[in-house]
């Protein structure tokens, strides 16, 4: 006896085939989407509780690759837009002057640059017109000082304007160390390889129910 098993497809294959294309497309690009933007939240999260500020944790961004549509090849990049500074702090690293001997480390006293960053002892000199005098200190660091100094009402070194004025000193504007160890504080490759776990059962909950005509 023969037995012949025959069996069809209802509807439109094409339409089957397509809808489910669809389908798969939607599914990745919302998990690498959430991937992506979990694992962005999580990083500006670890910066935040490392104590490194919130305006290096908006740093942190994310694209989404392709930039219009969806794809089953989608991607997400998550970058700092001050990468070098973020590295730093994910290593623990050495930090030495590019230029010189000495790195120098403002004082409260110094106050913060025109760009609102750490300001330099030339930046400091051009704004105030005092010149710093160095001072070498045998097995501790050394210092930037101002003479005829005085302190403004918001806590920062300016020029004494004359000779008479009270309040005049000699203030550290800066210490010059030869290098800075940097403590890790970040764990960045944790972060990424648990969003990497993730994302397969993102896709999988992000997959629509296909119904093709």
């Amino acid at each position: 006896m023969n037995t012949r098993i025959v069996a069809a497809i209802q509807g439109d294959l094409r339409k089957h085939m397509a809808a489910e294309i669809k389908g798969a497309e939607t599914a990745v690009m919302t998990a690498i989407r959430r991937a992506g933007s979990g694992l962005k939240a999580d990083w500006r999260g670890q910066i935040i509780a490392g104590g490194l500020g919130p305006r290096l944790a908006r740093t942190i961004r994310d694209l989404y690759y392709p930039r219009r549509g969806e794809s089953v090849s989608a991607a997400a990049l998550v970058y700092s837009r001050a990468s070098k500074i973020v590295d730093a702090f994910d290593r623990g690293v050495t930090v030495r002057s590019a230029k010189g001997f000495w790195l120098a480390i403002p004082t409260e006293l110094a106050g913060k640059g025109l760009r609102g960053g750490r300001i330099t002892p030339g930046e400091w000199e051009r704004r105030t017109g005092v010149r710093l005098r160095f001072v070498y200190r045998r097995g501790q660091s050394a210092l930037l000082i101002a003479d005829d100094a005085r302190i403004n009402k918001r806590g920062r070194a300016v020029r004494a304007q004359r000779k008479a004025d009270q309040g005049r000193l000699s203030a550290i504007i800066f210490f010059l160390v030869p290098f800075v160890r940097l403590k890790k504080r970040l764990d960045l490759d944790r972060a990424t390889r648990e969003w990497q776990a993730k994302l397969p059962g993102l896709i999988v909950r992000n997959w629509p129910d296909i119904e093709a005509d």
